[in-house]
């Protein structure tokens, strides 16, 4: 009789613990969370405007800091991040498709903008024939660069160019005949100092502790490379999923965007 009553206790113990493992964020009742974002205005916008909001839901919300593009998403995969905040739509599913992994957006949240910066002109309008500027050397951000330079009206795309794509070689008029300077875009904040001009993706620029509010002219971003909330697709729908949409859909987490964040580009939702 002991031995049955032990052989029970021991399966109710079992059943117990499977309830209980698991994936994080498929289980609708851990509040346990943890979200990962690059050290800098991203892990800062985790802390200060989504945190909070998910511990008055509940939950019990650590943010982990990294300090490149490949751990964040690898930590995810493997289970030790239940979400991540560090990177666009074109980057999320090129990167899932070359390391073979499922990943969703939740959400898309404002972004800090490429901008034209200098320390030779004051405005667009004093930019002077033949100024150099440096620009991205990756294809992805100079497509960029070159929508900013049009949309300052420095420069004129051919009609139909794929705005994603875009190159030098696409440009029908160079209005004050630029001279592009390709660089690494790492590289981009401290060529302000040797070029006339700097196009600088909006991480780099708050790294160097440049004020985005100082661009000549900063970019209309296309949402595709606004940064997003990023899970394992198979959590996707998951409570959590909906309780971080909804975080960062309320007009308290607008409210320390619109405080804290100053420059950052919103989303075409939040318009």
């Amino acid at each position: 009789m002991k031995k049955w009553i032990l052989v029970v206790a021991l399966a109710g113990i079992m059943s117990i613990l499977a309830a209980c493992g698991g994936d994080k964020a498929g289980s609708e009742d851990n509040k346990e969370v943890t979200i990962g974002a690059t050290s800098g205005p991203y892990s800062d916008m985790v802390t200060k405007a989504i945190k909070p909001g998910l511990e008055e839901k509940g939950y019990s919300v650590v943010v982990k800091e990294f300090s490149d593009y490949i751990q964040p998403n690898n930590a995810l995969a493997q289970g030790d991040l239940d979400a991540n905040l560090f990177q666009h739509k074109i980057y999320m599913e090129t990167f899932a498709k070359q390391h073979n992994m499922d990943l969703s957006e939740v959400i898309v949240v404002p972004t800090a903008p490429m901008g034209i910066y200098s320390e030779k002109f004051g405005s667009i309008e004093e930019i002077k024939e033949g100024s150099a500027i440096a620009i991205p050397n990756d294809p992805t951000n100079a497509a960029r660069a070159f929508q900013i330079l049009e949309d300052a009206k420095l420069i004129t795309l051919k009609p139909d160019t794929d705005p994603l794509t875009v190159s030098e070689k696409d440009i029908a008029e160079n209005v004050k005949n630029l001279q592009f300077k390709p660089i690494e875009a790492a590289q981009l904040p401290r060529a302000v100092e040797s070029v006339d001009l700097s196009a600088v993706p909006g991480n780099y620029a708050l790294a160097a502790k440049m004020d985005l509010l100082d661009a000549l002219q900063l970019e209309d971003m296309p949402d595709q490379y606004r940064n997003r909330v990023v899970m394992n697709t198979k959590d996707a729908d998951s409570q959590l999923a909906k309780d971080i949409k909804a975080v960062v859909e309320s007009d308290q987490f607008e409210k320390v965007i619109d405080g804290e964040f100053k420059g950052f580009g919103k989303p075409e939702w939040m318009e």
